[in-house]
């Protein structure tokens, strides 16, 4: 497995033009997660925005293949990324 940095992980996940991918990062309850996702899904808001922006606080939203619903990823909380055949581990 390679090792690269918060900022190229973000670059190569929004560089993926909707590819599945996977992910491993510690949610905010302190517990491991493996998302499956994808970029390029559009989201539809059926009530209030955000009171943030995601940006702000180093999030990116991605659709979960699983659970068939958006989810935020917190790019501070990355571990591992699988994408284009590749592994990577966050440093």
């Amino acid at each position: 497995m390679n090792t690269i940095n918060k900022t190229r992980a973000k670059e190569l996940i929004k560089d993926s033009k909707g590819l599945i991918f996977s992910t491993t990062y510690i949610k905010k309850d302190n517990t491991i997660r493996t998302l499956t996702s994808r970029t390029g899904k559009q989201y539809t808001p059926t009530g209030k925005a955000a009171p943030y922006k995601a940006q702000d606080y180093n999030l990116l939203p991605l659709y979960d293949m699983r659970k068939k619903a958006f989810r935020m990823l917190n790019l501070n909380t990355l571990i591992t990324l699988s994408i284009n055949k590749n592994k990577y581990i966050i440093k």
